[in-house]
């Protein structure tokens, strides 16, 4: 029996071998899909903590309705950043963002000359 399970854990070990191959690198067109894909969900974010920061302003202006109405009492609102809309997603390649930028900068003036005296 122990020389059943030994041969069962060496024919497992050996067929594990290939399928630890290292896979080739990534293409310029996959890491372009994957950098877009990340901008994507970094934009999420921004509209999910949009939505939150709206849905908490809402929440607060009803609880200071409420107690307003009800004649209580109610805490000063703390001062927070306001909400700012992330607008739609809009993705520019890095390579192509900064090509334009390069070319649109003027070139540097050329130091004023010294005058004489």
């Amino acid at each position: 029996m122990r020389t059943l399970s030994k041969l069962v854990l060496f024919g497992l070990l050996a067929a594990a071998g290939p399928l630890s191959a290292k896979l080739p690198p990534p293409s310029d067109e996959a890491k372009a899909k994957a950098a877009e894909a990340a901008a994507k969900t970094a934009h999420a974010g921004k509209v999910d903590n949009y939505k939150l920061c709206v849905a908490m302003d809402r929440v607060a202006a009803s609880y200071q309705a409420a107690a307003k109405k009800a004649g209580k009492p109610a805490s000063a609102p703390t001062d927070t950043p306001a909400c700012v809309d992330p607008g739609p997603f809009v993705y520019t390649p890095p390579g192509a963002a900064s090509a334009p930028a390069a070319a649109a900068a003027p070139a540097p003036a050329a130091p004023p000359a010294m005058a004489k005296k």
